[in-house]
């Protein structure tokens, strides 16, 4: 039994110190890692993602070609720009107003739509795995305010547009556009850029190649909000 501290005190256990520090260790690594994953995915393409892995493992392929932004359709960026997140470039990584809609329709008893902007989208592709509870809705948030902060909305998009689930095993534009359409990515038209962005919410069912009358008219809408999106010379939001 090891004797009393000067003053009639105990000292602490040093099984409970360790695992104290075990504990502190693990918190700061992994609040850092994702920093650092983004630090590097500023410059790297990620070589898979968890969605990937676990998609494989469901049965599917996985066909995935990466390209820089260069050379993917600017009427791609502007459709998934008008379809998924209007305000991309205003933002820095959350539409309130969008949160307060969300909010509203679930008081109201309807689905949840519309508050995911791409940078929570791209927060969630790179690193989370798909699930629609609080834990991995606040680890998006938290992924998303260092990914805004470390990244350009360029290098986001750009992220976004390559790993983005477009169907059965199919992720990014380039893998997409030859999939559905024969062409390139940087070969795709207004109307076809508009189909492809109009298949985003439910990529497992939905083809861009065979719209429905809903795909059809929802295209129609993006096509008319795409005049409304400026790219600059080096990209969205310049």
């Amino acid at each position: 039994m090891r004797p009393p501290a000067r003053g009639g005190k105990v000292s602490p256990p040093r099984k409970r110190t360790g695992f104290v520090r075990f504990v502190g260790d693990l918190l700061l690594v992994l609040f850092v890692a994702p920093a650092l994953i983004f630090v590097l995915y500023r410059v790297v393409p990620p070589p898979v993602t968890p969605l990937m892995l676990i998609r494989v493992v469901e049965g599917y392929g996985l066909s995935k070609d990466w390209v820089p932004l260069a050379r993917i359709s600017p009427h791609l960026q502007r459709a998934v720009i008008a379809s998924e997140d209007a305000k991309f470039c205003q933002h820095s990584g959350f539409d309130w107003e969008a949160v307060d809609n969300a909010l509203e329709r679930n008081a109201a008893g309807l689905s949840m739509r519309g508050a995911s902007t791409i940078s929570m989208q791209t927060s969630k592709n790179l690193l989370l795995w798909p699930a629609r509870n609080f834990v991995r809705k606040a680890a998006e948030a938290y992924l998303t305010v260092w990914l805004e902060a470390l990244l350009p909305k360029r290098r986001i998009l750009e992220l976004y547009l390559n790993e983005i689930e477009w169907g059965p095993g199919i992720y990014g534009a380039e893998a997409a556009a030859r999939h559905y359409f024969g062409v390139s990515a940087a070969r795709l038209t207004s109307r076809q850029a508009a189909l492809m962005a109009t298949a985003l919410p439910n990529p497992l069912n939905w083809r861009p190649n065979a719209p429905g009358p809903w795909m059809e008219n929802r295209a129609s809408t993006i096509q008319a909000r795409m005049n409304s999106i400026s790219l600059g010379k080096s990209g969205p939001c310049s």
